[in-house]
């Protein structure tokens, strides 16, 4: 989507500046852009007793970002080892974190379970005979399959890697309760980047009947129901976005009536990434070559490495060119990188106005899913990342990677291993 007007006078006024010291490419955050959505986010579901957002941390892993995330209340939701040691140190255990892995390995358990444990959210029933001690608070992910429908992310729920199976979720209740659990959560996620609201009601609902089947089936009741993250950013100019509000008013209506049903109400939680901090992210990159052959391509200093979602989805991210907002695009051309692999593209035959060398390019929505998804294909290096603080002033919070950070894996003792015949 267009940034915000806020995000846009903040930052285009202050580009050239930072360009010049900082160098690029950069991923910047705006940390106002960010606080407002997450108080739009607290805002809509407060009529519900207890609601909290679980920060969904691989959207974008920074300490930096989890300490903002921290400040405004917010739990994390992780679903790795690293994952789990950045939210602990930004201050967060015990309930602050939500772990859901997928075919999790003992390690992960251990580490689960490590510095004040955190909420485990088992993917499979499988995993409950190999969690090393079954904590006094167990959530599954649920997979309906074929009762519910995905979206062209996360896919059809029936060929979807994640989840209990709807036939197996009673008994998966049933055995963790045998093995000493003794509060119960359930989540799902059932859709990525989902822009009907009315999506996001509906995996409420699922949910809240699945807890009155459940409870009925095993005497239990619900701390929590958890809808997972989905919710959408228009990446694109003129699609309408995601309507938070009418969303909170209706998965409020049906916890209310839930309550009116079962005489208590669960909390609800959810794990927003990329609406938290999509919008509120750029990649800056400079142009640095124009090639005339067949089409017209704009060379810039970053490439794929930096941003995969066009070239691993086909994604739209919008792209203005600083100092020529205002101007009519008069050009049709591909802004690709410098990979060795010919998808290592930004925009195809994206109308822009005329780009000469060293003209910055603002590539948007890299907020999430931008600089996490980085890797190091051609040795090519992940870029830094900046905050624009509510201040005005403008805050290294990662570094570049370097050569020697790339080289770094091959410094280690020689270890050989002689088999036998």
């Amino acid at each position: 989507m267009p940034m915000s007007r806020s995000f846009k006078d903040s930052l285009f006024k202050k580009l050239p500046e930072i360009a010049e010291h900082y160098g690029t490419p950069f991923h910047i955050y705006d940390e106002a852009g960010i606080r407002e959505t997450g108080n739009r986010i607290k805002e809509a579901f407060a009529k519900i007793p207890e609601f909290r957002e679980y920060f969904a941390v691989k959207a974008l892993p920074n300490p930096a970002i989890l300490t903002l995330m921290k400040t405004m209340g917010f739990g994390f939701d992780c679903s790795s080892v690293a994952e789990l040691i950045l939210s602990r140190r930004a201050g967060c255990s015990g309930g602050d974190i939500m772990f859901t892995s997928n075919n999790t390995s003992r390690e992960e358990f251990q580490a689960a379970a490590a510095d004040g444990g955190c909420i485990l959210n088992l993917d499979d029933i499988s995993l409950i005979a190999k969690v090393p001690r079954m904590p006094e608070l167990i959530c599954f992910r649920y997979n309906p399959g074929p009762l519910r429908t995905g979206n062209s992310i996360i896919g059809n729920p029936v060929e979807a890697k994640y989840g209990v199976s709807h036939s197996q979720i009673v008994d998966a209740y049933r055995l963790a309760k045998e093995r000493g659990a003794i509060q119960f959560g359930i989540h799902t996620m059932l859709a990525s980047n989902e822009l009907n609201y009315t999506y996001m009601v509906q995996t409420a609902r699922t949910l809240l009947e699945l807890v009155e089947y459940i409870q009925k089936e095993l005497g239990i009741t619900f701390r929590f129901i958890n809808i997972g993250g989905g919710l959408g950013i228009p990446y694109q100019p003129g699609v309408a976005p995601l309507d938070l509000e009418a969303l909170g008013r209706e998965v409020t209506d049906l916890f209310s009536a839930f309550n009116r049903r079962n005489g208590y109400t669960p909390a609800l939680y959810m794990e927003s990434g990329r609406f938290m901090t999509g919008p509120h992210g750029v990649l800056i990159v400079r142009a640095i070559n124009r090639k005339d052959i067949y089409r017209t391509y704009i060379g810039v200093d970053g490439c794929m490495t930096s941003l995969m979602r066009p070239a691993l989805y086909g994604a739209y991210h919008h792209i203005e060119v600083l100092g020529k907002e205002g101007e009519q695009p008069s050009e049709l051309v591909d802004v690709v990188g410098s990979l060795c692999e010919n998808n290592d593209k930004f925009a195809i035959q994206r109308p822009l106005p005329p780009i000469a060398e060293n003209d910055l390019l603002i590539i948007q929505d890299s907020g999430a899913h931008g600089h996490a998804m980085g890797f190091n294909y051609n040795g090519r290096l992940r870029p830094k990342e900046l905050l624009l603080n509510v201040d005005g002033s403008v805050e290294l919070i990662r570094r570049a990677e370097t050569e020697e950070d790339y080289f770094a894996t091959l410094q280690f003792a020689p270890d050989t291993l002689i088999t036998g015949e």
